[in-house]
């Protein structure tokens, strides 16, 4: 009887297809599907959280590699800090396509933490009446929630700034405190361009990367602490 059932099933018919629809309709079924699918949700955000922190472990070890190599003698070239500033780029790059992956899961988590687990807590409703369309939609053509302009200020004002700015002290440290002897310009040249050029374009390079860093824009990120105050609910009474 199993056996006849099991050929007579046919996964192209609507209500295969649609197995989950009973579920969307059912109060008991959605409440013990949600569980499930956040805890994958949450699953896959922290995934992608130790990409990001994986991709900063090494461009930190790339840094201390670079200083290492500079600052070993004073024939040490300079123009290793250079491959580092070079290198930090390579990481901001890699960085902010995975912090926008990222974010995107960490906003469905959002969603369902602001609209299920708070209003079963303190049931003053849901924050989004139209919630549930949103993380169907999303799932079904998920989107980027940040946009590459904002993505690349957040990432460089918190990680990616303050590390190229260590380069950069140890960079002119070395073309100039480091080899008194000899002049800036021309410890700075790399071979086959002039000591002002690299210079120049050292400091250009810097001036657009503060600009990007510090130019104020409008935040998009799904953030869970940003402009809020300490707030007091652990405090005895």
């Amino acid at each position: 009887m199993g056996d006849r059932e099991d050929e007579e099933f046919d996964p192209e018919q609507r209500h295969a297809r649609e197995v989950a629809t009973k579920a969307a309709e059912e109060r008991s079924d959605f409440l013990s599907l949600m569980p499930h699918y956040y805890r994958g949700e949450v699953s896959q955000m922290s995934t992608r959280l130790d990409r990001l922190d994986l991709t900063i472990d090494w461009a930190i070890a790339v840094i201390v590699a670079m200083l290492a190599l500079s600052f070993e003698s004073t024939d040490s070239p300079p123009y290793f800090l250079l491959i580092g500033m070079f290198a930090m780029v390579m990481f901001l790059l890699f960085d902010v396509r995975r912090y926008r992956t990222y974010d995107a899961t960490r906003s469905r988590v959002r969603m369902i933490e602001e609209n299920i687990f708070a209003n079963a807590f303190d049931p003053e409703g849901a924050v989004h009446r139209d919630w549930r369309e949103k993380i169907g939609a999303d799932l079904r053509k998920p989107t980027v929630k940040v946009s590459l302009r904002e993505a690349l200020s957040r990432r460089l004002k918190r990680i990616y700034f303050p590390l190229l700015t260590v380069l950069l002290v140890a960079w002119f440290f070395r073309i100039t405190v480091f080899v008194p002897n000899e002049s800036p310009l021309a410890t700075a040249a790399v071979p086959g361009i002039p000591g002002v050029v690299v210079i120049g374009g050292v400091l250009l390079f810097y001036l657009l990367a503060a600009v990007v860093t510090f130019w104020p824009t409008t935040r998009e990120a799904k953030g869970e602490f940003h402009g809020e105050e300490a707030g007091d609910w652990k405090a005895e009474k």
